[in-house]
């Protein structure tokens, strides 16, 4: 299983209304989601914007395909992108860069 961690920045104008959204995900996002093998999915937000994203994944560029495949995807996508900063044209979810591990302990 793959553990992959990334880092976005949501904007500070937003952050209450980030929150907002994923106390309430669509059920057919977290359908795909899991569907497309997305586990153990977290995200953290810190108050000046950082957002840390972590996920289980038995291969997460199949993971990523998968749910750029779906139509769910797309509409989620369009919808979170004005919150985040720095995307330069990249959807969210284009922008999901892993950070690599230097330590773990099991």
């Amino acid at each position: 299983m793959q553990r992959v961690c990334f880092l976005l920045k949501v904007r500070a104008d937003r952050l209450d209304e980030y929150r907002e959204r994923h106390a309430a995900v669509w059920p057919e996002m977290l359908e795909a989601l899991s569907a497309t093998g997305w586990h153990n999915y977290s995200l953290f937000l810190r108050e000046d914007g950082l957002l840390v994203g972590y996920l289980e994944t038995e291969d997460f560029a199949a993971a990523q395909a998968g749910m750029e495949a779906t139509e769910v995807n797309a509409r989620w996508q369009a919808e979170m992108a004005p919150f985040f900063e720095s995307l330069d044209g990249a959807r969210p979810d284009e922008a999901m860069k892993p950070l690599t591990e230097v330590f773990h302990l099991a």
